[in-house]
């Protein structure tokens, strides 16, 4: 069987699903990976793995009715050339236009829904506007397909209660699964409280809340340490790095990295203040390596604590909240091990990569 994956970039696909495609690979079954932006070291990384790579144009970041129907002829083009047996596709643009050309070219099709990003977040009539109209593309897009993969609850209900796609097509998965040899347990650094954020610079990740929760903290606790890695987005609510850099005096901010690891072992608390997931795969790689969590009641990441066990759920948009909370882990700082334990207790027993993608190949048939 010839399988056809698309992901919006690189990244995704040898991040979050490179562990899928191998067990696909090892059932006997051809793979074929789809994005956009490919570069040198994608290309260098998929061939030692074994994976055939297609390139695709993909504007993430704005509408372009021009852009977006370049998009379908390519992924059209690509369906024609390759022959699939079976396409899966995540990533908004990807999961509506894979699903239009899978159901032109009869071919069935998954699709993987990772989170309601930007189109269904805000209350302003521009953001109604939107999300009717990804409502309207997302139910033409899945009215064939075989199986639509939810990574939460409250997203899966919401496209039930919109008519986007029936109760009995719909599955639940716990994320893309970590790999929890990679993510091994690491002890805690013997050093001041240290607190992580691993994001793209964008608003809806609570950046602004992170740095907002550090200034307040390091007025307290002048040691204690507030790192963030990640990459610069081009999205509309992107944050710039001329903002970022305007926190320095209480937040290092480090760039992107291809390996969160390092920093994950250098730090106490894993903190993600986002206002809305599908499932964060960072806080799960976190929780892999034995961090406790402080996270929002938001959608996808309420899924990743259990309160009081291995860490906190603060509301969305509160710095004072997410302050009081860093606070104390700092003056508890010895129930911070405990902690950390019970979230690779959790890993280990929901997350695990060979669970999820064991759960992932059912679902395909395959």
């Amino acid at each position: 069987m010839k399988i056809l994956i698309f992901g919006t970039v690189p990244n995704d696909l040898l991040n979050f699903r490179s562990d899928l495609i191998q067990d696909i690979k090892k059932r006997g079954h051809e793979v074929i990976a789809s994005s956009s932006m490919l570069d040198s070291d994608s290309i260098i990384y998929m061939n030692k793995l074994g994976i055939k790579y297609e390139s695709i144009y993909l504007n993430r970041h704005s509408l372009s009715l021009l852009g977006d129907l370049r998009t379908l002829t390519n992924v059209l083009n690509l369906l024609q050339k390759q022959k699939p047996n079976l396409v899966l596709a995540h990533g908004i643009k990807l999961v509506i236009w894979a699903g239009i050309s899978s159901k032109i070219k009869k071919i069935p099709f998954f699709a993987l829904i990772t989170g309601l990003g930007f189109a269904f977040q805000g209350k302003s009539f521009k953001r109604k506007l939107l999300t009717k109209f990804a409502s309207f593309l997302y139910r033409i897009a899945l009215k064939n397909s075989k199986a639509v993969i939810f990574q939460n609850k409250d997203n899966r209900d919401l496209f039930i209660e919109k008519g986007i796609v029936p109760l009995c097509k719909t599955h639940i998965v716990n994320g893309s699964g970590v790999n929890i040899n990679k993510f091994s347990f690491s002890e805690q650094p013997k050093n001041e409280v240290s607190f992580l954020l691993v994001s793209r610079l964008l608003g809806e990740k609570g950046l602004r809340e992170y740095a907002a929760a550090a200034q307040i903290v390091k007025d307290k606790f002048p040691s204690a340490k507030f790192d963030i890695v990640g990459a610069e987005d081009a999205s509309l609510d992107a944050i710039s790095i001329e903002e970022v850099n305007s926190w320095s005096d209480y937040v290092s901010y480090n760039g992107f990295t291809n390996d969160v690891r390092p920093y994950i072992k250098k730090c106490n608390v894993y903190v993600l203040p986002s206002y809305h997931e599908g499932l964060p795969r960072s806080t799960l790689e976190a929780m892999s390596m034995g961090r406790p969590v402080l996270t929002t009641n938001a959608v996808g990441c309420k899924e990743t604590v259990e309160e009081g066990e291995n860490g906190f759920k603060v509301p969305i948009g509160s710095s004072k909240k997410l302050a009081h909370k860093m606070i104390w882990f700092i003056e508890n700082k010895d129930k911070i091990e405990m902690m950390g334990r019970k979230s690779r207790k959790i890993i280990e027993n929901k997350f695990d990569v060979n669970k999820v993608n064991k759960e992932m190949l059912k679902i395909l048939g395959i």
